[in-house]
């Protein structure tokens, strides 16, 4: 129904908001970590919706 998330954008879109910037600016370096377990956390969610939705349920 909707097109693949442009996942280059990711980080850019966490430091777009405030909830991430203020960390990013207080922790750098624990941030990139972050910022990068919770790009892989959410490309695996979006694998795992993808499989489910090509299951057939019947």
């Amino acid at each position: 129904d909707s097109k693949e998330p442009d996942w280059t954008q990711f980080a850019d879109f966490l430091k777009g908001e405030v909830r991430y910037s203020s960390v990013m600016k207080q922790y750098p370096d624990e941030a990139a970590d972050l910022f990068k377990a919770a790009q892989e956390n959410a490309l695996w969610r979006y694998n795992s919706y993808k499989r489910m939705a090509g299951l057939s349920w019947e």
